[in-house]
C-alpha cells in the first residue's frame, strides 16, 4: 500500500468536485464543501455563543462568574419565585393564624388548604419515625387509626406536636411512666398471666382468673378495671388489638416486665405555630382524628360502663 501525495488538486470528472491533493492506495478523497445550510447554522450559533457569553454569566472566575450585561442569575430568579409563592400564601398563612384551631373546620375551604400545607410538612418532619403514609411501626404510633393517648381532636392532637412526648426540658410534653413489674413486683408466672388477662380483653386469649386479679391490682388504676385506657395519664387501650410494640405474648410479656417508653421531639421553636397548626389538621384528617363532640360523648360512656 502506498501514500502517494499529489502535488496538485484535480477535478474528479465523475462528480466535478476538486480532490484534496493526496491518494491513498489509488484511493484520493474529495474536497466535497459543507452544505450551505450547515455553514449558516454553525455561523449563527457561534454568533449566538458570543451574544450569550455577553448577556449572561459564563466565564468562572476565582470567588464568582462574570454577570453579563442584563445581570441575570438563576439565584435571582429563584428568589423571585419564591417570593411570590410567598406572596400568595399569605393570606392563607394569615387566615390560618388568625382562626383557633378547633374552628378550623367550620371554614372547609381553609380546612382543605391547611391539610395540604400539613401534608407538605410531614413529608420533611415526620415520615422518619411515622413512615411516608403515617402507618407507623414497632414502637412509632400508627396516625391513621383511631387509637389515641392523649386524644385524637385537633386541640390535642396539636398540643402533643408542640410539646412532644418525654421531650427533656420541657414542662409541658406529654409523659406517661410505666413501670417495670419484672423488677420483684410479679413473679414471671404472674406476668404471664396478667399477659393472658390483656390479650382476652381483645379476644386474642381466654380469660385468666388469676391475671384478670393481679390486673386489677396491678394495673387498673391507670388503664382502668375493663383496659380500656386513661387519656388523662396516656394509658393505652389494651381491649381495641392495637399494639406498639407487638401483640404477641411474648411481646405483651416483654413490656410487662421492662417497659419501652418512646419518645418524640417537641415542635415549638422548631416549626412556627401555623405550620404545627397544618400538621395537627392534617394528621387529624388520615382517618382516625376525632371531633369534640366524639371525645364527649365517648368520655361520658366510658364513666358509665366504669361506673
Amino acid at each position: 500500500m502506498t501514500n502517494k501525495h499529489v502535488g496538485e488538486r484535480r477535478v474528479d470528472e465523475p462528480t466535478g468536485t476538486e480532490t484534496v491533493g493526496h491518494e491513498w492506495d489509488g484511493i484520493e478523497e474529495l474536497d466535497t464543501p459543507m452544505p450551505r445550510w450547515w455553514l449558516i447554522a454553525f455561523y449563527i450559533s457561534i454568533l449566538w455563543a458570543a451574544a450569550y457569553v455577553v448577556l449572561y454569566p459564563a466565564w468562572p472566575l476565582v470567588s464568582q462568574a462574570t454577570e453579563g450585561v442584563l445581570g441575570w442569575s438563576s439565584r435571582a430568579q429563584l428568589a423571585e419565585e419564591i417570593a411570590k409563592a410567598d406572596e400568595s400564601k399569605a393570606a392563607v398563612l394569615a387566615a390560618l393564624a388568625d382562626v383557633p384551631i378547633e374552628r378550623l373546620p367550620e371554614d372547609s375551604d381553609l380546612m382543605r388548604q391547611a391539610v395540604a400545607g400539613g401534608r407538605a410538612a410531614f413529608k420533611v418532619n415526620c415520615v422518619q419515625c411515622h413512615g411516608a403514609g403515617a402507618a407507623g411501626g414497632n414502637g412509632y404510633p400508627n396516625l391513621n387509626d383511631d387509637d389515641w393517648l392523649w386524644g385524637g381532636d385537633l386541640q390535642a392532637i396539636e398540643a402533643t406536636i408542640i410539646a412532644g412526648i418525654r421531650q427533656p426540658g420541657n414542662e409541658q410534653t406529654r409523659v406517661s411512666q410505666m413501670p417495670g413489674f419484672g423488677g420483684g413486683l410479679l413473679t414471671p408466672e404472674e406476668i404471664g398471666q396478667v399477659a393472658d388477662h390483656v390479650l382476652s380483653l381483645s379476644g386474642k386469649s381466654r380469660p385468666n382468673p388469676r391475671g384478670a386479679e393481679l390486673f386489677a391490682t396491678n394495673c387498673a388504676v391507670c388503664h382502668g378495671d375493663n383496659g380500656r385506657g386513661k387519656r388523662e395519664v396516656g394509658a393505652p387501650n389494651l381491649a381495641d388489638a392495637i399494639w406498639l410494640y407487638g401483640g404477641k405474648k411474648e411481646d405483651v410479656v416483654k413490656q410487662i416486665t421492662s417497659p419501652r417508653h418512646g419518645a418524640m421531639p417537641a415542635w415549638h421553636g422548631r416549626l412556627d405555630p401555623v405550620t404545627i397548626k397544618m400538621l395537627a389538621a392534617y394528621v387529624h384528617s388520615l382517618g382516625g382524628g376525632e371531633d369534640l363532640v366524639e371525645v364527649a360523648t365517648g368520655a361520658a360512656a366510658k364513666s358509665d360502663d366504669e361506673s
